[in-house]
């Protein structure tokens, strides 16, 4: 497959998608580190974790999670 085969408006929007997702669970476990929130950390750190993995497994799907930049 070609690299920009599908690299078309709907991947960008669902990677964005993924991006934000990932933002917004970091944002949550960066105030829970800061409030010192043990409880609410373990929680934000699966969260974020999980939008993570989310994000790998849709660039693993499309071919980019082996594209090496030299």
């Amino acid at each position: 497959m070609s690299e920009d085969s599908h690299l078309d408006e709907g991947f960008f929007r669902r990677y964005r998608e993924l991006l934000d997702a990932e933002d917004a669970a970091f944002d949550e476990l960066e105030h829970a580190y800061e409030d010192g929130d043990r409880a609410r950390y373990e929680q934000d750190l699966v969260q974020w974790r999980s939008s993570v993995e989310r994000r790998a497994t849709f660039l693993d799907r499309t071919g980019l999670a082996q594209l090496r930049v030299t």
